[in-house]
């Protein structure tokens, strides 16, 4: 079996290290880190295990090759610009969207008519140019057709990405499960940045009810097109959250932080910007949403810290 790994930054180049004993692996990654792995290796640490592992890593994809499966786990902000790039290698490839928020799958089907949706709840830390660290570890990947069920192919990427080690399940209702986590993200990631705080802070009861109305307005748009998660109402998701996800990852601090700290565009648009953009195309309200979108957007042009 031949997997493509497109956009492959920390928790690309370890999917490539942890599948590489178990198939070929092809990683697209930028140059520093080809020439480092090429050089030395690719050093893993954490929860996913300890090693060093080799496996072929460069800026493009080596021509004349097909591939079984490809993931695509660049940010959501150049999912476009990726399949664009790679559209030859996609058209008609069973492609994975390994990435955060909404939107993404729907641009993957405009060049593949193969789509399978993916969600990974984990923590991973850059090491130098070829190492990483894996944190957290906030539940199994995910994996299902999509927009729903499940069918051999799936089958048969769940059962190689088990074999390689990593906690996974076969999704029948995937929308379901990006949904449940970008209710996650978009309550806690970008209040997170633009505070500068971990996000056991945002228990505090002055936050905390920015964040009820955040995923009332998401399970509004979750209703209108009919999508289910396993909390059946609002205020069962915000008991969870409040009660065991926040607990769990109280002193972390949010990825959209590190991109405002460094410059960098954030992913909101694929987060509260998408929950208030499908809110609008339903005819419904999502002030919340679209407020924090709109904050996340003027953060990002401030230059200083």
């Amino acid at each position: 079996m031949k997997v493509l790994i497109l956009g492959a930054g920390a928790v690309g180049l370890c999917l490539a290290a942890r599948l590489s004993p178990h198939c070929e692996v092809h990683a697209v990654c930028r140059k520093r880190h080809a020439d480092a792995i090429a050089q030395r290796g690719f050093v893993m640490t954490g929860l996913w295990g300890e090693g060093t592992y080799r496996f072929p890593a460069s800026e493009d994809v080596p021509e004349g090759e097909h591939f079984d499966y490809i993931f695509i786990t660049a940010k959501s902000l150049a999912t476009r610009s990726i399949c664009e790039q790679f559209a030859g290698v996609i058209q008609g490839t069973d492609t994975v969207s390994l990435q955060n928020g909404l939107g993404n799958e729907e641009i993957i089907a405009e060049y593949t008519d193969r789509v399978i949706g993916g969600t990974i709840i984990t923590g991973f830390e850059w090491k130098g140019d070829a190492g990483v660290h894996v944190s957290v570890v906030g539940g199994p990947m995910k994996l299902g057709r999509f927009p729903d069920g499940a069918d051999p192919a799936v089958d048969a990427l769940v059962d190689l990405v088990r074999r390689s080690g990593i906690p996974v399940e076969a999704s029948s209702h995937i929308r379901g499960d990006l949904w449940a986590k970008t209710l996650y993200n978009s309550a806690l990631n970008p209040l997170g940045a633009l505070m500068n705080v971990p996000y056991g802070k945002l228990l505090d009861p002055t936050v905390w009810g920015v964040i009820e109305n955040v995923i009332r307005e998401a399970y509004a748009v979750m209703a209108a097109e009919s999508v289910h998660v396993p909390w059946p109402t609002a205020d069962d998701y915000l008991a969870f959250l409040r009660d065991v996800q926040i607990p769990s990852t109280a002193g972390h601090h949010a990825s959209m932080l590190q991109d405002i700290l460094h410059g960098n565009a954030t992913e909101i648009d694929f987060m509260n910007g998408a929950i208030a953009a499908r809110a609008e195309k339903h005819g419904l309200s999502a002030p919340y949403n679209d407020c924090i979108t709109r904050l996340v957007h003027f953060r990002e042009t401030l230059r200083e810290p």
